[in-house]
């Protein structure tokens, strides 16, 4: 979208289940080996994207949320996210092990001893909170959600011309081409 059109992204920080404990919970398992892709898992693959199946337990959150708002702060809040991204869906990760998010941080371009302090002091950890409440405040259920002008919201992984149409209706045009 940033290429198209005149926009600043930001993520919000959300916690998907609340009720997970510090130290994650077991997962039922929602689909079976043989069981053909759900929409989701063929959207992804159509972008490349990998949605693993096999996750035994569902991460608490926290730490990866308060390491990413480090990697915005940082100048690495996209490259991070992909990289945790792929880490939790495709590699199966626990993203509460705070070793791995140190290694996922390196891997896109953080300084991990700096990292590492700041998740160990908790530095970020109350504009986690605020953003938290923040997402919850203006009506986040689930993620994706994309809000526009903060005000306008369209939830779940959606077709980019789906936000380019959002984008348009919003009165926002795209940049010129040279």
């Amino acid at each position: 979208m940033q290429r198209e059109f005149e926009i600043d992204v930001r993520f919000a920080p959300f916690l998907l289940d609340p009720s997970i404990p510090p130290e994650g919970k077991p997962r039922r398992q929602q689909s079976q080996p043989g069981d053909p892709p759900s929409p989701l898992e063929l959207r992804g693959q159509s972008l490349g994207i990998t949605f693993n199946r096999g996750r035994e337990r569902t991460s608490y959150s926290l730490a990866a949320l308060e390491a990413a708002e480090f990697a915005t702060a940082n100048g690495a809040g996209i490259p991070f996210h992909k990289a945790m991204f792929e880490a939790y869906f495709t590699g199966l990760r626990d993203i509460s092990d705070l070793g791995l998010i140190v290694q996922v941080g390196e891997t896109a371009g953080l300084d991990g001893p700096a990292l590492r302090h700041a998740l160990e002091t908790g530095e970020y950890r109350q504009q986690v909170i605020d953003g938290i409440g923040w997402s919850r405040s203006v009506g986040v259920t689930a993620i994706p959600t994309f809000v526009f002008d903060d005000q306008y919201g369209v939830v779940g992984a959606q077709d980019y011309s789906v936000l380019q149409d959002v984008m348009r209706e919003l009165g926002h045009a795209p940049r010129a081409t040279p």
